[in-house]
């Protein structure tokens, strides 16, 4: 007699389910990028798209001088336009690098605090459901009023949004983070390293800005191209007229330039004192921090005393997991203050570019 399948498939199932949970636990784990946010920047410069299109215009700038010098019959103001369109291109080059580390230190931050939202969220949950036991538990006992319940359970209501709206955004953080480096899959952050501290001066940045950024480095070769009009101009076979023209140019060319580095140069200046102030926050974050740390220990100790409940000892832990959240945004601020000081200035103090 033939015995039937169906038991020993049966038995195989349950065994068979198991592997394939296990192969898929694996493969989301397998499947997930680890990063740290100095990969990240190197991964931003190394496959942004600005970034891409900007070393490609260099290079195409470069091949026209060579092609420009190479030609013997190429006039003063073709090579000297073909050299600034290689300044300007190289300065494009360096701008677009410091905003893909800036979009990328953002995006990484944003995505690594939302994480750290959702588990002070959920903390704050847990604190909110005991408050709401101990107050009916006090009705009950006739110690509080039906109001005191409903406040409790009013303030758990609004916890369990706050939770339920970290843990929207988080995806939402995580797939900006996704696209600014051209990733797919999950992604696992490592937490941010400290942040350098500001040693150059204020102004040292300042200095030489017309060489770094974009937008001066076109208002200083139009001022030099218009100087350069008036020097060819200014000879006895070209036309008055022509000289004139040429001077109220460049005196226009001039004053552009030099209206752009003014803005240019405040600019630098506020994002310096940002940077500064951000960094005192970290002073303060920590200290607050150590002072929570404190209050958790006397708790403590004062429940093992029998002098405090237990859910004042939960509400200074969750005071400690708040203060080491405001601790990571003040870093979080320091490392956003110096990536836009770095765009506003055209030079890198992350370290995290050159």
């Amino acid at each position: 007699m033939t015995r039937s399948p169906l038991p020993a498939l049966r038995l195989l199932l349950p065994l068979l389910l198991t592997l394939g949970g296990a192969h898929a636990q694996n493969a989301t784990v397998q499947g997930a990028t680890s990063l740290t946010l100095p990969s990240a920047v190197a991964r931003a410069l190394a496959q942004g798209v600005d970034v891409t299109s900007a070393r490609a215009s260099l290079q195409k700038a470069q091949a026209n001088l060579r092609a420009v010098r190479a030609d013997p019959t190429s006039l003063i103001t073709t090579l000297t336009q073909a050299e600034q369109e290689v300044a300007a291109q190289a300065a494009a080059l360096d701008a677009a690098k410091l905003g893909a580390a800036q979009a990328a230190i953002s995006g990484y931050l944003s995505a690594y605090e939302g994480a750290a939202r959702v588990t002070l969220a959920g903390a704050q949950v847990g604190l909110s459901e005991r408050n709401l036991k101990i107050a009916q538990a006090r009705l009950a006992a006739r110690t509080a009023t039906a109001l005191d319940v409903s406040r409790a359970q009013n303030a758990l209501n609004s916890d369990r949004q706050d939770l339920a709206s970290a843990r929207a955004s988080l995806p939402v953080l995580e797939a900006g983070l996704a696209r600014t480096l051209n990733l797919q899959g999950d992604l696992k952050l490592s937490a941010p390293p400290a942040a350098p501290k500001l040693s150059v001066t204020l102004a040292a940045l300042q200095a030489g800005l017309e060489k770094r950024l974009p937008s001066l480095v076109q208002a200083a070769n139009g001022a030099a191209l218009a100087a350069l009009q008036v020097r060819l101009s200014d000879n006895d076979y070209t036309p008055a007229r022509t000289l004139d023209d040429a001077r109220v140019a460049a005196q226009n060319a001039q004053r552009t330039l030099d209206d752009a580095l003014r803005a240019a140069q405040t600019g630098v200046r506020d994002a310096y004192r940002a940077a500064q102030d951000a960094q005192e926050r970290v002073t303060l974050a920590r200290e607050a921090l150590q002072n929570a740390r404190t209050a958790l220990t006397q708790a403590q100790a004062r429940l093992k005393a029998g002098t405090a409940a237990a859910v004042e000892v939960q509400q200074a832990q969750l005071q400690v997991s708040q203060a080491e959240f405001s601790l990571t945004q003040a870093q979080g601020g320091v490392w956003r203050a110096l990536a836009g000081l770095g765009t506003a200035s055209g030079v890198d103090v992350t370290g995290l570019v050159n």
